[in-house]
């Protein structure tokens, strides 16, 4: 397989994610099979198949090199699983989003129609300190809320642990409306991450997604952690041909 298009330039967007709050749960490999982009499988952790939902908040955007007034610092939340696509001898290890939340509908606009993801506009806001995250979303007349709390400093993980499994994919792959897949590169540091505790979860599951998948997120967790976050770069994405 090969991927199409002009190499990347300067980045698509440059920004900030900080302060994440990472909420795991695993579930049957098979709830996720029709979301699966062409070209990727899904990827386990020690036999393990994990959703997430993932709160932070964006810094410091820009687009293209250019800061858009009033869009540079918000926060998203989002649901997603883990894939991995082979090229060569190469494996990329990437994140399929299930649905994104932000607060901006300009956002979501350039998301839907720059990769086709699947961006909400929702009202949100954000309460954060050392160690601790709390994240709110409106649906409907409800304030929905995700707060973890570290146990502990976060330090960067061991690679093959748990935590750097949830939080080290650098690649972003989404299914198009022709069923092609796209791929993306997100450049960055490794983070920092730290077992946490969930301090409120808040929620119908259905603000945030429908079926099987909602219902998963009324289970315990089988994980939680928080990052600190760093500078992101995220690239132009490109066709991937099978």
């Amino acid at each position: 397989m090969t991927v199409t298009g002009d190499q990347p330039g300067r980045p698509f967007l440059t920004a900030e994610w900080r302060d994440l709050a990472m909420v795991n749960f695993e579930v049957d490999p098979g709830l996720l099979e029709r979301l699966v982009p062409k070209g990727t499988e899904i990827s386990l952790w020690m036999g393990r198949c994990f959703v997430s939902v993932v709160a932070f908040r964006f810094l410091n955007t820009r687009l293209l090199g250019v800061p858009v007034p009033f869009h540079r610092n918000f926060e998203e939340l989002n649901i997603r699983f883990y894939v991995t696509r082979r090229v060569g001898g190469e494996i990329r290890r990437g994140v399929v989003f299930i649905k994104e939340i932000v607060p901006r509908r300009a956002v979501t606009i350039v998301a839907r129609t720059v990769y086709n993801e699947n961006y909400h506009t929702l009202p949100m806001r954000h309460d954060v300190g050392p160690g601790f995250a709390c994240y709110e979303w409106r649906s409907g007349d409800r304030w929905c809320n995700l707060a973890v709390k570290a146990s502990k400093p976060p330090t960067v993980p061991e690679i093959d642990s748990e935590p750097s499994f949830i939080a080290e994919h650098h690649w972003g792959y989404v299914i198009q409306r022709d069923g092609a897949t796209v791929e993306y590169r997100v450049e960055r540091p490794r983070w920092k991450v730290a077992p946490a505790t969930v301090v409120s979860w808040d929620l119908d599951p259905r603000s945030l997604y429908e079926g099987a998948i909602a219902e998963f997120l009324n289970n315990a967790p089988a994980s939680v952690f928080f990052a600190d976050g760093s500078a992101v770069s995220v690239g132009r994405a490109r066709r991937v041909e099978l």
